[in-house]
């Protein structure tokens, strides 16, 4: 009952789209018809990667803020994602490091995508996020709880900041500048404007901003591709993924489900017509695993990018729902590959994945 219930829900917004939807897209001559996308993804290799965050960073201001932007972390660790065969890794930015330093803010994009480039990676950069924690600030960031995944993430503008008119304008400042500076930059991959919108019990609350944020890119108008993954299928959030889906230039998810599940959602997505990129997945107590997931993304032709690379400071070793307070070692992990020394959680995992990645050319058979 719960799998048809599931093909329902997910069609019932893909095949459905209210006049006050339609209304709502923003820019619709701006957004890649399916052809162009194709044509766009077609030239790309297989993608495949992880979110990434430094070990030695809390959350994306300790990330990007002057004092502990750390290149040599970064050069070290995207250097065991190539070694990996990853391309590509999804990577978040946070409106306030632009706001304490704009110039600034933007110099360290640069060296991040050198880094990258040198690895051979291209990233995925995020803009906004209603994820976990609601009043980030500018300054030294909190210490991690030990056993608690993800204690000191940031959600991006904030609750309630997300939803005060009156932050727009700097908001929009914040996304143009960086969009014009980097609009044609071949070694970014793609645009992800806001992860998860709704989430923290927003849902339609979001909207507002979503909408902006979707304006401000498309009067920038990159050249690379625009995408807002889908990651709920409740009742609740039809108007956002029908938003999403229409404003997207290509398809991005996230399904934290086993492999039956998660091939049932890209077979539904993909009714859309455009290239599907998972931009979450990998949650080994879900039973969402490298081993059962990765192989049928490649035989499905979608983009991988993984939660986690490296044990660290984020702490998402551990599950969602179940921390330990001790801090102590998780019996199986729930996201990340690496040790905080480069040595791999699983090596099995680390084989398979070097195996799936040593030909990325995606078979049309």
């Amino acid at each position: 009952m719960r799998s048809k219930f599931f093909i329902l829900l997910i069609g019932a917004f893909l095949l459905q789209v209210p006049v006050s939807i339609a209304q709502k897209v923003i820019a619709p001559e701006k957004v890649w018809s399916a052809q162009k996308a194709h044509e766009w993804y077609g030239k790309q290799p297989w993608l495949v990667g992880a979110d990434y965050i430094p070990a030695n960073a809390i959350n994306q201001l300790e990330m990007w803020q002057a004092d502990t932007f750390d290149p040599k972390q970064i050069d070290k660790e995207l250097g065991w994602a190539e070694a990996l065969g990853m391309n590509t890794a999804r990577v978040y930015l946070h409106s306030l490091a632009y706001k304490a330093d704009p110039s600034g803010f933007k110099s360290r994009v640069n060296e991040f995508l050198k880094i990258a480039d040198k690895h051979k990676i291209r990233p995925v950069l995020v803009f906004f996020d209603d994820c976990w924690n609601k009043q980030p600030a500018i300054g030294k960031q909190p210490e991690k709880k030990p056993g608690v995944h993800n204690s000191g993430w940031m959600q991006d503008p904030g609750d309630p900041a997300y939803k005060v008119a009156s932050n727009y304008p700097a908001l929009e400042v914040y996304v143009k500048d960086v969009l014009k500076t980097f609009a044609n930059d071949k070694r970014i991959l793609l645009w992800d404007l806001y992860n998860e919108p709704g989430n923290s019990g927003k849902f339609g609350t979001t909207m507002p901003l979503l909408a902006k944020v979707v304006t401000w890119a498309r009067e920038v108008n990159p050249s690379q591709p625009i995408t807002m993954g889908l990651w709920s299928w409740g009742e609740r959030y039809n108007e956002l993924n029908r938003f999403q889906l229409m404003n997207s230039d290509v398809v991005s998810y996230h399904c934290y489900d086993d492999p039956e599940r998660h091939l049932r959602t890209v077979q539904l997505l993909k009714l859309h017509g455009k290239p599907l990129i998972c931009t979450e997945y990998m949650a080994r107590t879900r039973n969402s695993t490298f081993a059962n997931t990765l192989p049928m993304l490649k035989k499905e032709k979608v983009a991988a990018i993984s939660w986690g690379l490296v044990d660290g400071k984020s702490n998402t070793k551990y599950a969602w729902d179940t921390p330990m307070a001790d801090g102590g070692e998780p019996k199986v992990w729930f996201h990340d590959i690496f040790k905080a020394d480069g040595t791999p959680y699983n090596k099995e995992e680390t084989d398979l994945i070097r195996s799936l990645t040593a030909d990325k050319v995606l078979s049309n058979k």
